[in-house]
Protein backbone atom coordinates (compact mmCIF):
# COMPACT_ATOMS: atom_id res chain seq x y z
CA UNK A 1 0.00 0.00 0.00
CA UNK A 2 2.61 2.31 1.04
CA UNK A 3 4.20 1.68 -2.59
CA UNK A 4 0.89 2.37 -4.50
CA UNK A 5 1.00 5.74 -2.51
CA UNK A 6 4.03 7.00 -3.18
CA UNK A 7 3.44 6.24 -6.68
CA UNK A 8 0.41 8.19 -7.00
CA UNK A 9 2.27 11.21 -5.23
CA UNK A 10 5.33 11.09 -7.40
CA UNK A 11 2.87 10.79 -10.69
CA UNK A 12 0.35 13.74 -9.30
CA UNK A 13 4.41 16.00 -8.70
CA UNK A 14 4.85 15.02 -12.34
CA UNK A 15 1.86 15.68 -13.71
CA UNK A 16 2.00 18.97 -11.91
CA UNK A 17 5.18 19.90 -12.86
CA UNK A 18 4.23 19.21 -16.56
CA UNK A 19 1.30 21.16 -16.64
CA UNK A 20 3.32 24.08 -14.97
CA UNK A 21 6.03 23.98 -17.91
CA UNK A 22 2.86 24.36 -20.15
CA UNK A 23 1.16 27.32 -18.65
CA UNK A 24 5.05 28.61 -18.72
CA UNK A 25 5.25 28.39 -22.63
CA UNK A 26 2.12 29.84 -22.92
CA UNK A 27 3.35 32.99 -21.13
CA UNK A 28 6.37 33.05 -23.13
CA UNK A 29 6.33 36.11 -26.25
CA UNK A 30 6.21 34.60 -30.06
CA UNK A 31 9.25 34.52 -31.55
CA UNK A 32 10.36 37.99 -33.54
CA UNK A 33 8.26 37.58 -37.09
CA UNK A 34 9.93 39.59 -40.39
CA UNK A 35 8.48 42.58 -41.59
CA UNK A 36 6.17 42.59 -44.50
CA UNK A 37 8.12 44.33 -47.20
CA UNK A 38 6.18 45.79 -49.79
CA UNK A 39 7.90 46.52 -53.56
CA UNK A 40 6.59 49.06 -55.43
CA UNK A 41 5.90 48.36 -59.18
CA UNK A 42 9.64 48.44 -61.69
CA UNK A 43 8.92 51.54 -63.64
CA UNK A 44 11.78 52.77 -65.54
CA UNK A 45 13.61 55.77 -66.83
CA UNK A 46 16.48 57.21 -68.80
CA UNK A 47 19.53 58.15 -67.25
CA UNK A 48 21.86 60.36 -69.25
CA UNK A 49 23.57 63.21 -67.41
CA UNK A 50 26.95 63.62 -69.37
CA UNK A 51 28.47 59.88 -69.11
CA UNK A 52 29.47 58.28 -71.41
CA UNK A 53 26.91 55.51 -70.86
CA UNK A 54 23.27 55.71 -71.02
CA UNK A 55 20.92 52.67 -69.40
CA UNK A 56 17.15 53.13 -67.69
CA UNK A 57 17.03 52.94 -64.06
CA UNK A 58 14.15 52.65 -61.52
CA UNK A 59 12.35 56.04 -60.51
CA UNK A 60 12.41 54.76 -57.06
CA UNK A 61 16.01 55.32 -57.14
CA UNK A 62 18.20 58.06 -56.87
CA UNK A 63 21.37 58.50 -59.25
CA UNK A 64 23.99 60.45 -57.22
CA UNK A 65 27.90 60.79 -57.36
CA UNK A 66 30.31 58.31 -55.74
CA UNK A 67 31.93 60.76 -53.63
CA UNK A 68 34.57 58.58 -51.99
CA UNK A 69 37.81 60.54 -51.95
CA UNK A 70 39.60 57.66 -54.77
CA UNK A 71 36.52 58.00 -57.01
CA UNK A 72 36.86 58.65 -60.87
CA UNK A 73 34.45 60.48 -63.18
CA UNK A 74 31.20 58.62 -64.24
CA UNK A 75 31.15 56.18 -60.94
CA UNK A 76 27.66 56.53 -59.78
CA UNK A 77 25.41 55.14 -56.53
CA UNK A 78 22.20 54.20 -57.71
CA UNK A 79 20.34 54.57 -54.35
CA UNK A 80 17.33 53.39 -52.67
CA UNK A 81 16.57 55.08 -49.82
CA UNK A 82 13.65 53.46 -48.76
CA UNK A 83 15.58 49.89 -48.21
CA UNK A 84 19.16 51.80 -47.39
CA UNK A 85 20.50 49.99 -50.78
CA UNK A 86 22.31 50.97 -53.59
CA UNK A 87 24.01 49.97 -56.68
CA UNK A 88 27.73 50.89 -57.26
CA UNK A 89 28.80 51.69 -60.62
CA UNK A 90 32.50 52.60 -61.00
CA UNK A 91 33.44 53.29 -64.82
CA UNK A 92 36.69 52.71 -66.53
CA UNK A 93 37.91 53.70 -70.44
CA UNK A 94 39.39 51.78 -71.72
CA UNK A 95 41.25 53.77 -74.82
CA UNK A 96 41.59 50.37 -76.69
CA UNK A 97 44.09 48.60 -73.97
CA UNK A 98 43.93 45.18 -73.92
CA UNK A 99 45.98 44.71 -70.96
CA UNK A 100 43.96 47.24 -69.47
CA UNK A 101 40.93 45.03 -70.08
CA UNK A 102 42.20 42.03 -68.96
CA UNK A 103 43.21 43.51 -65.40
CA UNK A 104 39.26 44.73 -64.82
CA UNK A 105 37.70 41.61 -65.28
CA UNK A 106 40.39 39.93 -63.63
CA UNK A 107 39.80 42.59 -60.43
CA UNK A 108 36.35 41.87 -60.94
CA UNK A 109 36.64 38.73 -60.02
CA UNK A 110 39.05 39.23 -56.72
CA UNK A 111 36.46 41.60 -55.36
CA UNK A 112 33.61 39.20 -55.60
CA UNK A 113 36.48 36.11 -54.17
CA UNK A 114 36.55 38.31 -50.95
CA UNK A 115 33.46 37.62 -49.89
CA UNK A 116 33.82 33.84 -50.27
CA UNK A 117 34.33 33.02 -46.28
CA UNK A 118 30.63 34.28 -45.80
CA UNK A 119 29.09 33.22 -48.98
CA UNK A 120 27.24 29.54 -49.04
CA UNK A 121 28.15 29.37 -52.59
CA UNK A 122 29.23 31.11 -55.80
CA UNK A 123 27.77 31.34 -59.51
CA UNK A 124 29.62 33.13 -62.23
CA UNK A 125 27.93 33.07 -65.78
CA UNK A 126 28.28 34.95 -68.58
CA UNK A 127 24.74 36.66 -69.91
CA UNK A 128 24.36 38.30 -73.25
CA UNK A 129 21.84 40.76 -73.71
CA UNK A 130 19.09 42.08 -76.13
CA UNK A 131 21.89 43.81 -78.25
CA UNK A 132 24.47 41.15 -78.15
CA UNK A 133 26.48 42.65 -76.21
CA UNK A 134 28.17 40.28 -73.55
CA UNK A 135 28.21 40.88 -69.20
CA UNK A 136 29.96 38.63 -66.48
CA UNK A 137 27.60 38.17 -63.97
CA UNK A 138 28.63 36.92 -59.94
CA UNK A 139 26.02 35.93 -57.73
CA UNK A 140 26.71 35.43 -54.06
CA UNK A 141 24.17 32.98 -52.07
CA UNK A 142 24.47 33.80 -48.17
CA UNK A 143 24.75 36.35 -45.59
CA UNK A 144 27.49 38.43 -48.05
CA UNK A 145 27.81 42.40 -47.94
CA UNK A 146 26.97 42.27 -52.16
CA UNK A 147 24.77 39.43 -53.36
CA UNK A 148 24.82 40.18 -56.70
CA UNK A 149 27.93 41.97 -59.01
CA UNK A 150 28.56 42.48 -62.70
CA UNK A 151 30.66 43.77 -65.35
CA UNK A 152 30.34 44.72 -68.96
CA UNK A 153 32.45 46.41 -71.64
CA UNK A 154 33.18 46.55 -75.85
CA UNK A 155 36.30 45.35 -75.33
CA UNK A 156 37.39 48.34 -76.46
CA UNK A 157 36.75 52.07 -75.42
CA UNK A 158 34.66 51.32 -72.14
CA UNK A 159 34.44 49.17 -69.01
CA UNK A 160 31.61 49.45 -66.24
CA UNK A 161 31.35 47.15 -63.47
CA UNK A 162 28.63 47.01 -60.94
CA UNK A 163 27.51 45.63 -57.41
CA UNK A 164 24.23 45.03 -55.37
CA UNK A 165 24.56 46.40 -51.78
CA UNK A 166 22.01 46.71 -48.95
CA UNK A 167 23.26 48.20 -46.04
CA UNK A 168 21.82 46.56 -42.56
CA UNK A 169 22.26 44.63 -40.16
CA UNK A 170 19.07 42.58 -41.24
CA UNK A 171 20.11 38.97 -42.48
CA UNK A 172 19.97 38.49 -46.03
CA UNK A 173 17.13 35.91 -45.75
CA UNK A 174 14.99 38.52 -44.76
CA UNK A 175 15.66 40.78 -47.23
CA UNK A 176 15.17 38.50 -50.09
CA UNK A 177 12.56 40.14 -51.92
CA UNK A 178 14.70 43.61 -51.87
CA UNK A 179 17.27 41.65 -53.25
CA UNK A 180 15.14 40.15 -55.58
CA UNK A 181 13.87 43.04 -56.84
CA UNK A 182 17.59 45.08 -56.86
CA UNK A 183 18.80 42.14 -59.17
CA UNK A 184 16.40 42.87 -61.25
CA UNK A 185 17.05 46.39 -61.63
CA UNK A 186 20.69 45.61 -62.03
CA UNK A 187 19.53 43.08 -64.75
CA UNK A 188 17.38 45.77 -66.88
CA UNK A 189 20.33 48.23 -65.97
CA UNK A 190 22.49 45.70 -68.08
CA UNK A 191 20.01 45.32 -70.47
CA UNK A 192 19.31 49.27 -71.62
CA UNK A 193 22.71 49.99 -71.40
CA UNK A 194 24.14 51.86 -74.25
CA UNK A 195 27.45 53.08 -74.75
CA UNK A 196 28.19 56.88 -76.25
CA UNK A 197 30.73 56.80 -79.12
Amino acid sequence: MRHGISILVLSWFFLACADKTAEQKADLPRPKGYNRIILPKATYQQVEKGHPFTFEVSQYAQVMPDTVSWAEPHWLYIYYPQWHAFIQLTYKPLNKDKKKLANLINDAYILAAKHQGKARGIQEYVMTTRSGRKAGIIELDGEVATSFQFYTTDSVQHYLRGAVYVKTATQNDSLAPVIKFLKKDAMHLIQTLQWKP
